[in-house]
């Protein structure tokens, strides 16, 4: 077989693995005992992230759709990461969601996401999410974020609750 054949190959084996790259998603659900306008307050403004988020511990940015926000990321089993997603919907009281890539498209991206939900109480309940592409996905195991997506919805809950009773 000619070395043309053998590269041939490869680049089929390589673009399949990403068209067929596999697909996880994260849920969390929480419900809050404020509005969604009082989650926002919190959510909505990247500056506030480093005074209550313990698990993107920093954001720098606008929350406008096209634009690319800074987030540092500390997992509790890992170290912080720095990355540069582009927000895909920022639409307050309602949604926040972006997109971050590792490399090239379907290596490895997630497209996080925050939906607040209006309860007939006056409450909100929170879904916090992200879907997984990639295949790096074949090594990586996604649930072993939950805690730290928990831990984010904990510590929202308490500072859009305070501020709800304030």
């Amino acid at each position: 077989m000619t070395l043309l054949w053998w590269a041939t190959l490869a680049l089929a084996v390589a673009a399949a693995a990403l068209v067929f790259a596999p697909r996880a998603e994260l849920v969390t659900r929480t419900t809050i005992a404020a509005t969604p306008a009082q989650v926002w307050a919190w959510l909505g403004q990247p500056a506030s992230y480093r005074d209550w988020n313990p698990f993107l511990i920093s954001m720098e940015g606008e929350l406008v759709e096209g634009r690319r926000i800074v987030n540092v990321m500390h997992p509790a089993q890992g170290k912080p990461m720095r990355f540069a997603p582009t927000v895909l919907r920022a639409e307050p009281a309602r949604e926040l969601r972006w997109l971050g890539r590792l490399g090239m498209p379907r290596l490895f991206d997630g497209e996080h996401y925050f939906v607040l939900e209006p309860l007939a109480d006056g409450g909100t309940r929170l879904v916090h999410g992200e879907i997984f592409r990639g295949v790096l996905l074949w090594f990586i195991d996604v649930r072993r974020f939950r805690g730290d997506f928990e831990r984010l919805n904990t510590a929202l809950k308490q500072r859009a609750e305070a501020g709800a009773a304030a």
